[in-house]
């Protein structure tokens, strides 16, 4: 069994009912339990072309982190997430495009994954604060506080206690 952690993140539709079925999904999975959550945020967007915080028209994000254990390699645990991405109505017409569902496999373990279809850890993860934040709150061990520093400009709002488990 391996520690992971995963990003959760919607924007249409009804987005918190979406990540508290996500979380339900991810617990369903072979293999995998969600040991604890982070609480609901609320993000601003990125900008679609510069992947910058932008102040453009378009829904706010929630966002949240969870830990799990699993049995499933990080391969085959992608290829789940995705799918739940798809039974949400997941759709990739551009790069930050707004979406039902998005969910990042940002660490798996201790290792160390580059392929064409995974990357672990998640390349982007230390210039988010939608996914620091959130990360620190269940994993304080593994966000510095000179990597919080770096994304303190980054809107976020604390909307709840841990409430997807």
């Amino acid at each position: 069994m391996v520690c992971a952690y995963v990003a959760l993140g919607a924007n249409l539709g009804d987005a918190a009912a979406t990540l508290r079925r996500a979380v339900d999904a991810i617990d369903r999975l072979p293999l995998t339990r969600v040991h604890q959550s982070s609480s609901l945020y609320k993000t601003a967007p990125l900008n679609t072309d510069t992947s910058e915080v932008s102040s453009a028209p378009g829904d706010d994000y929630l966002n949240a982190v969870v830990e799990i254990e699993t049995g499933l390699t990080a391969p085959a645990l992608l290829d789940h997430l995705q799918q739940i991405e798809q039974q949400a109505g997941r759709e990739r017409p551009y790069r930050n495009a707004p979406r039902t569902l998005d969910l990042d496999l940002l660490l798996y373990g201790g290792g160390r994954i580059e392929s064409e279809r995974l990357t672990v850890p998640h390349p982007r993860m230390w210039q988010r604060a939608f996914v620091l934040v959130p990360l620190t709150e269940v994993a304080p061990s593994l966000v510095s506080d000179l990597q919080l520093k770096a994304i303190e400009d980054q809107r976020i709002e604390k909307l709840s206690r841990p409430f997807l488990r």
